[in-house]
């Protein structure tokens, strides 16, 4: 269900507003002629629950930086 892949989506990105601004926007990018809009949305929901929490992504590029700096 959408709910479901919706809460998936909220424990990778916690603001709601932000999060429903991005799957408008990937759903507009993604969305192919003759598909349901609604499949179309079901797909950027997935996506947006497979990826890895911002939080992570941030303290893994700061991790990386600093181990550049130090070489």
């Amino acid at each position: 269900m959408r709910a479901d892949l919706t809460l998936m989506a909220l424990a990778r990105e916690s603001n709601r507003y932000l999060l429903t601004r991005l799957i408008a926007k990937a759903t507009r990018k993604l969305h192919r002629p003759k598909t349901r809009l609604q499949d179309t949305m079901t797909d950027a929901c997935e996506r947006f629950g497979g990826t890895k929490p911002r939080a992570t992504r941030r303290a893994a590029e700061a991790a990386s930086s600093s181990r550049d700096r130090a070489a």
